[in-house]
C-alpha cells in the first residue's frame, strides 16, 4: 500500500504535468520492454524493438541489473535536452548511494563504466547519456507526436474532473481503486510506503506505455511524483505503421480492440476494467457492444460476470495476423 500524506499547502501544489516527460516515457517504455507481462498485447512490439535497439543503448541494462532502477533516472523535464542535463547534474552522493542500492546482492560485478560513475569520473556519464539518447530515438521518438496528443487529452480530462468534482475526485480517478482519506491518498503498491510531502507538492504524470501500478518518485527536496498508466494500454505505433492492428482498432475503438485481445482468456468485468484502466461501468458498456456484435459471450457465475471471446471474435483477430 502506498500512502501519500498531504498538508494543506500540498493540496494547493498538486500539479498535473502540462506536457509529457520524454525521459520518464522512455523509462516506462523500457520497463514494458523487459517485464514479460501483457505478452498478448505487447509481445510483437517487444520483439520488434529488441531487434532494433542499437548496441549503444546497452549500458542502460548495466545500470538496472535487477527490478529496481536508480532514482536519478526518474526525470520529469518536458524536453529531452533538459532531461539529459538533469541526469548529468545529479548530486554525486546520490549517484553513489543509488548505485550501491540497486547493485546490492548482485553477484555479477559492475562493468568498468559503472564503477567509474560510482567514483565520480566525469567521463563515465557519456555511455549513459548516449544510451538514453539512442534508446529514446529508437523506442519513443517514432510515437512522440502520438504521446503528446494523448497527453493533451488526458490533461483536459483531468482538468475537467477537478473543475467539476474537486481535487479529491481528481486524484481518486487517476488510479483505479485509490481513495483520498482525509489528507492521505492511498493506492495499491508492491510494498508499504508512506510518503510525507511536507509542503513539497506533488506532480501527476500520465504515461502511455506502462500498464502496471503507479510509479512513485520521492526525490529529496523536490516534489514527489506519481506516474500512472493512462489510456487503453495498447502498444503505441507511429502513424501509418500500425497495419491491420491500427485499422481494426480504428473500427472497434482502441479500448474494445484491447478488450477483444484480452478475452482469449476468461475475465470478469472488474478484472477487465483493471487491465484496461477504465471504470466497471465503462467496461460493461464496451462488453455489451462487443457482445451485440457476436464477438464475445457473457455468462454469470455466482456473483461474478465472466466474458470470453467467441469463435467469430477469434476469427476476426486471426484475419489481422494474431496467433
Amino acid at each position: 500500500m502506498i500512502r501519500i500524506h498531504f498538508t494543506a499547502a500540498d493540496f494547493a501544489q498538486v500539479r498535473f504535468a502540462p506536457r509529457p516527460a520524454p525521459m520518464q516515457e522512455l523509462n516506462t517504455a523500457l520497463m514494458m520492454l523487459v517485464h514479460r507481462h501483457d505478452e498478448l498485447l505487447f509481445g510483437r512490439w517487444r520483439r520488434r524493438l529488441l531487434r532494433s535497439l542499437p548496441d549503444s543503448a546497452l549500458p542502460l541494462a548495466d545500470l538496472v541489473p535487477g527490478a529496481q532502477a536508480p532514482c536519478f533516472l526518474d526525470v520529469f523535464d518536458d524536453s529531452l535536452e533538459e532531461g539529459l542535463h538533469t541526469v548529468r547534474t545529479t548530486d554525486p552522493d546520490l549517484v553513489r548511494s543509488e548505485l550501491e542500492r540497486v547493485r546490492t546482492g548482485h553477484a555479477v560485478p559492475a562493468p568498468a563504466w559503472v564503477r567509474d560513475l560510482h567514483r565520480g569520473d566525469a567521463g563515465a556519464w557519456q555511455p549513459l547519456l548516449r544510451a538514453q539518447q539512442t534508446a529514446f530515438e529508437t523506442v519513443v521518438r517514432p510515437v512522440w507526436c502520438l504521446v503528446q496528443d494523448l497527453h493533451r487529452a488526458e490533461f483536459a480530462r483531468h482538468a475537467l474532473t477537478v473543475a467539476e468534482h474537486g481535487i479529491g475526485t481528481g486524484l481518486a480517478t487517476l488510479v483505479p481503486g485509490s481513495r483520498l482519506c482525509g489528507n492521505v491518498w492511498e493506492f495499491e503498491g508492491p510494498v508499504r510506503q508512506d510518503i510525507r510531502l511536507d509542503g513539497r507538492g506533488l506532480l501527476l504524470l500520465p504515461t502511455f506505455h506502462w500498464t502496471g501500478r503507479p510509479l512513485v518518485a520521492d526525490p529529496p527536496g523536490r516534489p514527489a511524483a506519481v506516474t500512472y498508466a493512462a489510456g487503453p494500454g495498447l502498444p503505441l505505433a507511429p502513424d501509418g505503421t500500425g497495419g491491420t492492428d491500427e485499422a481494426l482498432a480504428g473500427v472497434l475503438g482502441r479500448t474494445r480492440f484491447a478488450m477483444l485481445l484480452l478475452l482469449a482468456e476468461e475475465h470478469t468485468t472488474s478484472g477487465l476494467a483493471r487491465r484496461l484502466g477504465v471504470s466497471n461501468a465503462t467496461c460493461s458498456a464496451h462488453a455489451a457492444a462487443l457482445r451485440g456484435a457476436g464477438l464475445i459471450t457473457t455468462v454469470r457465475a455466482g456473483r461474478a460476470v465472466l466474458h470470453r471471446r467467441t469463435a467469430v471474435g477469434s476469427l476476426l483477430l486471426q484475419r489481422r495476423g494474431e496467433r
